[in-house]
């Protein structure tokens, strides 16, 4: 169980640390609705992380991902595969940043979140947790980490919650802000939001080729 802890933490120290999610709880937390939007889009990324990592759990132990002591040469592979595919968006992404004063470019569809019911609130949080691409692999990554242990199956669900929560965290983070500092939440969200709006794209790169290369690590390891 120990084992698979510190392989899922790297991947799910990443899912945490997803600015663009930070910055959707955020604004949404500064909307109208904002009491309700806020936890119906941490329950919808809480689903959405859970149930891409219970389907990769599933597939991978019945694929066997433990082969007499040792992880299967597949998962390898499939991790060296997850690792380049981290690299490329970590390159994209660190191209993309915006250079000396320029505004970064934000995703259209941020622009009505002020707007959003809470079940679409809810609905956002599983797109933003189960199908962006960097989250994607990173939980896919983590799974497949874990699968390879060859823990049994209550162990691998204790896993999974243990990477549900972690990956929350920076979501978790604003709503706690919002509702236990009160009158000062608004303005030390907003902060965030600009902070985190302005360093997405080098925060994210950072932190992919880190991991990217830890996976990549991993799989030439269990290839050798």
């Amino acid at each position: 169980m120990g084992q698979a802890i510190g392989e899922l933490l790297p991947t799910a120290v990443g899912v945490a640390l997803s600015p663009l999610s930070i910055v959707a709880t955020v604004l949404m937390l500064l909307s109208p609705r904002g009491r309700v939007n806020g936890p119906a889009f941490l329950l919808g990324w809480i689903v959405g992380v859970v149930g891409v990592g219970a389907i990769v759990l599933l597939v991978a132990s019945g694929a066997g991902a433990h082969d007499e002591g040792q992880p299967a040469d597949w998962v390898s592979w499939l991790e060296l595969l997850l690792g380049l595919s981290l690299l490329r968006i970590a390159f994209r992404q660190f191209r993309s940043r915006p250079h000396g004063d320029e505004e970064p470019v934000t995703p259209k569809w941020m622009g009505a979140l002020d707007s959003f019911t809470p079940p679409k609130a809810a609905a956002a949080g599983v797109a933003l947790s189960a199908l962006n691409p960097k989250n994607l692999v990173l939980v896919v990554a983590g799974m497949a980490a874990v699968a390879q242990t060859g823990i049994s199956t209550g162990d691998q669900i204790v896993a999974l919650v243990v990477f549900a929560i972690v990956a929350s965290i920076g979501v978790v983070t604003p709503i706690v802000i919002y509702f236990g500092l009160g009158d000062r939440a608004p303005e030390l969200l907003e902060r965030l939001r600009r902070w985190m709006t302005h360093n997405n794209a080098v925060i994210v790169a950072a932190i992919l080729a880190v991991i990217a290369a830890k996976i990549i690590g991993d799989a030439i390891s269990g290839l050798s």
